[in-house]
């Protein structure tokens, strides 16, 4: 049996009004703040997991609807590319992070969240980052305040992408 941990901070996450069609295209052809969109361009967005692994863990995402990377324009999958390795430098050096994970999750039995429109994971890692709670509880402790670091990566943006 798993016990509880009290997350009130989650209500939004189980109350919040359902969006209709794919997730990613709504945030796509949207500026609203309340998003947590990190930059735009012709190709793809960049914008934080709402559900993060670790503080400051974001996706590159091309506008382009597909679940298949496979089909995706190998112009917007060079441009993601050189999108996570400025994402990479941005959480390096702008949010100090000593390591990163990157990945993709594709397909649901490939482990995607959100499986019918391909998405990369940035994740900044710091020695330590982990300990026993996610090991023997099946929780993720978040540090630090979701729109703090919203807020402070999108200051970052204009110097690293």
């Amino acid at each position: 049996m798993k016990d509880i941990l009290y997350a009130p901070w989650r209500d939004e996450y189980v109350t919040n009004q359902k969006i209709d069609g794919c997730a990613f295209c709504h945030i796509s052809k949207n500026d609203d703040e309340s998003l947590h969109i990190l930059y735009k361009d012709e190709y793809c967005f960049v914008v934080m997991n709402k559900y993060p692994y670790t503080p400051g863990h974001f996706m590159i995402i091309p506008h382009f609807h597909t679940d298949k990377l496979e089909e995706l324009d190998p112009k917007v999958w060079l441009h993601m590319s050189e999108l996570a390795q400025k994402g990479v430098r941005l959480l390096k050096e702008g949010f100090n992070a000593q390591g990163v994970n990157i990945g993709m999750n594709l397909g649901k039995a490939g482990g995607a969240g959100i499986a019918e429109h391909i998405h990369m994971h940035l994740v900044p890692r710091w020695e330590r980052d982990t300990n026993f709670i996610t090991s023997i509880a099946d929780t993720r402790v978040y540090s630090t305040d979701f729109f703090k670091i919203y807020k402070r990566l999108k200051e970052l943006v204009p110097k690293y992408l």
